[in-house]
């Protein structure tokens, strides 16, 4: 059949004609759309295609008037370019029967330039996002990569921004629609899900709560993993407030912990509405509901809210105030200038971030340094010192696994790590996606350090047979610590004087790397095989490993090995087993009953696709067989002329999201969050930019007279 149009061809049916028409306008170099339809009794007599450049725009004078506003405010009208042209070129089919479609008319002409070839891509009838494109976008957002960075990574892939066979434009209108499909539904689409794995998976913990009029309030979820790793690393739980995560203003909170790499681990997670002490009870509530203990410390910032809901609720733990968010606000709290002063920075450091000295020295140390810098009217200063109990390691440095407290804020740390794939303009069903995402990743990373702790081992530095046990049972980071610790033994501390008794020995240690005197004592008991020993420096009990005074003492007394009450298993290399993933489907929906077995065989074909290419890449000759193969394939496939399914926009998204749009949901959106971190889109402003802005605008002057008002080609002293 000819590729052009001729009076009195006939066709099988209205689309093989559409279709004949508008692939001869794609090699001709202009675009179609449909024009008026003739119809009688439900059956298509007649029906007109255009050239998409026919009609005109009407013409509208320029008022000067319609300018309005002044100066930066001024709008004046938009500038719009039309592409209508007038052209009179268009095709006519007609059918008696509504069956055979002939063409009835055909109007050749244009008067208008055709487009070449080189820039057809721009045509609006071939930018058009394939399906296998639009899933590759939605994927690419769990990763925070928007759309202009979805397009970029499709045109390098392609080779060609004409080969995508789209722009950018259709990238960001997909988002846009998606978005717009989710709409109001967002909420109860997250619900259900949520639900959905509750009843699919094992140990998966969800709970919400919402308002009378329907919008939630809070949320929470633990899936079987947090739990396992609660139950291995749960000893102390670090939660903490963020923001700007979602377009709803819906407040964030981790609860994290760490493990036995000394990486943060998660142990769930909630979303609340507001930041007040009902809310904290609710979400703390239930995180006791799924984990059915409480932690033994529990981390967190200044929250007077979150202070009295741990006291409620966690009535048998100790909460502890996080020492990063203190520090942070010293600056604020004494001014720029003081902070700057290095000699303040290390003696105010020297009695908040170490242990080593006794709570009455500190506190004549604080009120020294109050003194010495005129800061007794210090009224914030005065309330951190009153509390400072609960924020100084010193002071609670006799609790167990109290030097975990000391370190640099965790919650901070992991607000941040999910911060890098979450903004303040996404849906509810987006920032699920991106949590589930990042999750991934950083169990992923635990995977990988399990993996490289059990199968490689590190060099021995002192070829003890000690030294090689801890290389046996504690992961790299562990190890690194205690070969430390061990190495120091044989260095550093050097036995000043032993008493012995029956089974019992005092050890006298110099370390001349420790802070301060560096006199320790090791207490050191053998009975029956059973061996304790016991430091002064009480680094055990505050950190679950061995010091180096411990070590020499175990090393004088013949001790081959580590006791194994002094090995904790949080920090060894078993201390939680890698999970097995366990696939569920993400819809009760029967019409996505088959998604997961669909998207496995995709996989499938996509891996089967990259083998084959690494295979034969540098036979030129393999590749265009395969090549040929393929193209084979697609042409028989084009022939065989499948239905594209799901035809309308409506059900390639739900297909997309594996989620139709409830009938008959009853959360609705929530509006009206009014929080103290809420904030705005804009970026926040430091203390010097802010001092910056009060300043003004610098001034230019004239390089003449160096007066402001001029420049020098209007200087009158020229």
């Amino acid at each position: 059949m000819s590729v052009k149009p001729e009076e009195g061809m006939v066709f099988t049916s209205l689309e093989e004609a559409e279709a004949f028409y508008y692939e001869y306008a794609k090699q001709s170099g202009f675009t179609v759309r449909k024009g008026s339809v003739y119809e009688v009794s439900g059956v298509i007599k007649g029906r007109h295609f255009v050239c998409s450049k026919k009609g005109n725009k009407p013409f509208k004078k320029y008022d000067s008037s319609s300018v309005s506003g002044k100066g930066k405010n001024k709008v004046k009208p938009r500038k719009k370019y039309s592409f209508h042209t007038g052209c009179v070129a268009h095709i006519v089919y007609t059918s008696r029967d509504g069956l055979s479609y002939k063409v009835n008319k055909f109007v050749e002409g244009h008067n208008h330039y055709l487009v070449g070839q080189e820039d057809m891509h721009f045509l609006h009838s071939n930018r058009h996002l394939t399906r296998v494109q639009e899933s590759q976008i939605y994927e690419l957002s769990f990763v925070n990569l928007g759309h202009v960075k979805a397009f970029n990574v499709m045109r390098t892939k392609y080779g060609g921004f004409e080969k995508v066979g789209a722009t950018v434009v259709e990238c960001k209108n997909f988002k846009r629609d998606l978005n717009c499909y989710i709409g109001e539904y967002d909420v109860e689409i997250v619900v259900r899900r949520m639900l959905n794995k509750k009843y699919f998976l094992p140990d998966y913990s969800f709970d919400y709560t919402v308002d009378d009029e329907g919008k939630p309030t809070a949320m929470f979820w633990a899936d079987g993993e947090c739990k396992a790793n609660y139950q291995a690393f749960g000893e102390i739980v670090s939660f903490d407030a963020t923001f700007n995560t979602n377009k709803y203003k819906m407040i964030f909170v981790p609860f994290t912990g760490i493990d036995n790499h000394f990486r943060n681990v998660s142990f769930g997670a909630g979303l609340l509405s507001s930041e007040t002490t009902e809310s904290y009870m609710w979400l703390l509530e239930k995180f006791l509901k799924a984990f059915g203990c409480q932690p033994k410390v529990v981390v967190t910032d200044q929250d007077p809210a979150m202070k009295i809901a741990i006291e409620n609720v966690f009535d048998k733990c100790r909460h502890r105030l996080c020492m990063w968010h203190i520090m942070k606000k010293v600056s604020d709290k004494v001014g720029h200038a003081l902070c700057n002063d290095d000699e303040f920075k290390e003696v105010m450091c020297s009695i908040v971030w170490t242990d080593s000295i006794d709570p009455e020295c500190s506190d004549a140390e604080w009120l020294k340094i109050m003194n010495d810098y005129d800061l007794t009217s210090n009224k914030w200063l005065y309330e951190m010192f009153e509390m400072r109990g609960m924020w100084i390691p010193m002071y609670f440095r006799d609790e167990w696994m109290s030097g975990l407290m000391r370190k640099t804020s965790r919650s901070e740390s992991e607000n941040h790590f999910f911060s890098q794939v979450t903004n303040s303009q996404m849906t509810l069903l987006e920032f699920f996606n991106h949590y589930e995402s990042s999750l991934e990743i950083q169990r992923h990373t635990h995977q990988k350090n399990d993996h490289d702790s059990r199968y490689t081992f590190p060099d021995l530095w002192t070829g003890f047979s000690i030294e090689e046990q801890a290389a046996r049972i504690y992961t790299r980071a562990m190890f690194n610590d205690v070969q430390d610790e061990i190495y120091c033994s044989t260095k550093n501390c050097f036995g000043m004087n032993t008493i012995t008794g029956d089974n019992t020995a005092k050890v006298f240690i110099k370390d001349h790397a420790a802070i301060g005197p560096g006199l320790l004592e090791v207490d050191f008991t053998r009975i029956d095989g059973d061996i304790t020993c016991t430091c002064s420096s009480k680094r055990f009990e505050r950190y679950g490993l061995l010091c180096s005074h411990v070590f020499y003492v175990l090393m004088m007394f013949e001790v081959l090995e580590i006791p194994q009450k002094y090995i904790m298993k949080r920090w060894t290399k078993e201390a939680a087993p890698n999970k097995v993933k366990v696939a569920m489907p993400l819809s009760s929906d029967s019409n996505f009953a088959n998604a997961h077995e669909v998207d496995k065989v995709l996989r499938d074909i996509m891996s089967s696709y990259e083998y084959i290419i690494n295979r034969i890449s540098p036979d030129l000759e393999a590749l265009c067989s395969v090549r040929d193969q393929m193209k084979e394939m697609a042409k028989k496939v084009h022939e065989e002329n499948r239905p594209i399914v799901p035809k309308n926009r409506r059900d390639r998204f739900a297909e997309i999201l594996r989620a139709n749009q409830p009938v008959d949901g009853s959360t609705k959106l929530p509006g009206g969050i009014k929080n103290k971190g809420r904030g705005s889109h804009k970026r926040i402003k430091s203390k010097n930019e802010q001092a910056s802005s009060r300043a003004g605008k610098r001034s230019r002057k004239c390089l003449i007279c160096g007066l402001p008002g001029h420049d020098r080609r209007t200087c009158k002293v020229a």
